[in-house]
């Protein structure tokens, strides 16, 4: 039964939003908006939920995640529209919220993968009485300095090597920007599409936006030059820049003046990142100390979600692929160095090496909890379940839009 008194006082609270119509047929939907690049898309399959129950700490999450049968949860009262795709063609999947809305190679079909987005939606329809919308747009290999650049931040001034590598035209600055917002209008317009159960007269509130982005940005030389080891500099100021530009431009472009806000600080690498990322860590979330941002920008670290366990199986996997580039180019230092080395030969000098770095234990705990790449924080679900829950309970901390 729902909490009569609750209703009655999130409709008095929401009844003053200018982004909200409220009527007799109950409070507003929560709308809430998932942007970025590879990470937001999320690449851990689904095989890998066994490996959260492993962990007693984070066996309870896994419970909420899936049925009694061992199926992925279906949300009834959270829906989903997501929008990606490869190069020009893009797509929308949608529906109730369940896994599957993860990295997708069809955007309408179930890719078996996760973002943060399932146990964000898990944690908000736990938070609210009232039905849950979540507008997801996110594509692979994709910059803040030029795919998401901000209106505010000008047109995208091209450098001399996006010149002479015929790159980055003006034309495409703030491309993904714009089918973002694009999207997010193009849904509240008729939320029934997404979400039949919808009823119009409940009206709608834009209650957070999450963004959770930057390898492109933190790779990029040219954009970000290297600065001399004596600076005391950040490399990535400008990144600082265009993200305040960005959350400004949001919230006006959404009407949203006060939305809450939280930018999701890439951690891959962990505590042991290398300078780079440290610091670009540091430019991402730099906009949420500036005085017009305190209380409704938060900068969840995602660091502390690394899975060090799978980390150090990676690296010894690393040490074979390098192993296997040192033999094909013939390394001198190398078991390689004459090219006499048939490949049978280099691949049996692979496995071998494998087996004395990996243990079978190890290989076993690779396999149960690892689907993806170090960048795409190892494909690894209990890494993207918790990230999830921690950008929910980041906005539920902030004062509602409303307030």
């Amino acid at each position: 039964m729902k909490d009569i008194i609750r209703i009655a006082a999130i409709f008095l609270a929401t009844s003053l939003a200018s982004s909200v119509n409220v009527s007799a047929a109950g409070p507003p939907i929560k709308v809430f908006v998932l942007a970025g690049q590879s990470n937001m898309e999320g690449h851990a399959r689904v095989e890998t939920f066994d490996y959260i129950g492993d962990d007693p700490a984070t066996a309870p999450l896994l419970q909420k995640m899936r049925n009694a049968d061992g199926t992925p949860r279906v949300c009834d009262d959270v829906a989903i529209s997501y929008l990606t795709g490869l190069g020009p063609n893009n797509g929308e999947g949608f529906g109730k919220l369940t896994a599957g809305y993860g990295s997708r190679r069809d955007p309408a079909r179930d890719g078996g993968k996760i973002g943060p987005e399932f146990t964000f939606g898990l944690t908000m329809d736990e938070a609210f009485d009232q039905p849950v919308l979540i507008i997801k747009t996110a594509w692979g290999g994709k910059s803040l300095y030029y795919d998401f650049r901000p209106p505010s931040a000008g047109v995208y001034q091209r450098t001399q090597q996006d010149i002479e590598r015929d790159r980055n035209p003006e034309s495409g600055s703030g491309h993904y920007y714009r089918l973002m917002i694009a999207h997010v209008d193009r849904v509240l317009a008729d939320i029934q599409r997404v979400y039949p159960e919808y009823d119009v007269a409940q009206g709608y509130e834009l209650a957070g936006f999450v963004w959770f982005q930057g390898f492109n940005d933190m790779v990029n030389r040219d954009v970000y030059p290297i600065l001399p080891k004596e600076s005391s500099e950040n490399r990535f100021a400008k990144y600082s820049d265009w993200m305040a530009d960005f959350i400004h431009d949001v919230r006006k472009d959404l009407d949203a003046p006060r939305m809450p806000f939280v930018i999701g600080v890439m951690g891959v690498g962990g505590n042991t990142a290398n300078r780079d990322n440290l610091q670009f860590r540091e430019a991402m979330a730099a906009p949420s100390l500036l005085p017009e941002f305190r209380g409704n920008v938060t900068a969840v670290p995602t660091a502390p979600f690394w899975d060090e366990p799978l980390a150090a199986i990676q690296d010894k996997h690393d040490q074979v692929r390098q192993m296997g580039y040192l033999l094909r180019t013939k390394n001198k230092n190398h078991a390689n160095a004459d090219g006499s080395m048939s490949e049978a030969q280099q691949r049996e000098y692979l496995k071998e090496m494998e087996a004395k770095l990996i243990t079978p234990a190890e290989a076993a705990l690779w396999d149960r909890g690892a689907s993806n790449a170090g960048y795409h924080y190892l494909g690894c679900a209990k890494t993207f379940a918790l990230m999830g829950v921690a950008f929910a309970d980041a906005i539920l901390q902030m004062p509602p839009a409303n307030d």
